[in-house]
């Protein structure tokens, strides 16, 4: 069987990529050179928006990205952080391992709301067409407000949880929440995505009787798009906030160890099943 190009046959350049590329006296990384127009003039937030976007951000999208990288870093001993730290504690010699580990534990419950979110928004805007052609008054809020009804009963229907409301922990209301809002309004970028997420808790609420509040990822997902990741990107780049919060455990591990005292504790209270 023939193998499947996704590529035009006849184009003899396809193997090739705009993110980075080294020679014996050159590193480009975005089409710029590394060490004069990155080294020293863009920050990381600025870099990784430059790579995953294709421009580089303004100054309101790079705080924003910032917020929104912040607020995802942690959230306590989650079973990613526990699965990190207990892989360190088996293989000390490979920090690498505990932190992925860590990501591969970024799922439906921790983190992947925040690309589950992103998705089910930008979904559901479609239906509107291409928003940078759209004008203010074809995004008002009775027209969100029908996308959002629509949105929520599509789910229903399906049996599926609406993605981005609920937290197994901050069950009346997620604190990075209304911060996350506040600064978006602040930097002038409260845009389609987090005001149709509002109209989608709210119309949950009327439809079930019953109030979910937004949860941090959910909120952080919605801004992302909103400042031009691409919504299938989104749970990607939730990774490099988690990862740094995934070293600082196992720097804490490496001072203050719980790993082996967790599996010895384990051990000695497991009860065969019956």
């Amino acid at each position: 069987m023939a193998a499947v190009a996704d590529h035009d046959a006849g184009d003899e350049h396809w193997l090739r990529s705009s993110i980075g590329a080294a020679t014996p006296d050159t590193i480009t990384v975005g089409g710029l050179d590394l060490p004069s127009q990155v080294m020293g003039r863009l920050t990381l937030t600025e870099l990784a928006y430059l790579l995953i976007v294709g421009r580089e951000a303004t100054e309101a999208q790079r705080r924003m990205l910032d917020v929104v990288l912040v607020s995802l870093a942690d959230h306590g001993l989650t079973p990613s952080a526990l699965a990190a730290r207990l892989t360190y504690t088996g293989a000390p010699e490979a920090a690498q391992a505990a932190v992925a580990a860590g990501l591969l534990g970024a799922g439906s419950v921790f983190l992947g709301p925040t690309g589950d979110t992103a998705e089910f928004l930008a979904a559901a805007l479609a239906d509107l067409g291409d928003l940078a052609d759209l004008a203010d008054s074809e995004l008002d809020d009775a027209t969100l407000q029908g996308v959002a009804q629509a949105a929520v009963e599509r789910c229903r229907a399906d049996g599926r949880r609406v993605p981005g409301l609920g937290h197994p922990v901050h069950r009346v209301e997620d604190p990075r929440t209304p911060r996350l809002y506040e600064l978006a309004e602040q930097e002038g970028l409260l845009g389609p995505h987090l005001r149709l997420l509002r109209l989608v808790a709210a119309a949950n609420e009327q439809v079930s009787g019953r109030r979910l509040p937004i949860n941090g990822a959910g909120a952080g997902g919605a801004a992302l798009v909103d400042l031009g990741i691409p919504p299938a990107s989104v749970r990607g780049v939730v990774l490099v906030a988690r990862a740094a919060g995934l070293v600082a455990h196992l720097a804490e591990e490496a001072r203050h160890p719980i790993g082996r005292r967790l599996w010895l504790e384990a051990e000695e209270r497991a009860e065969p099943l019956d």
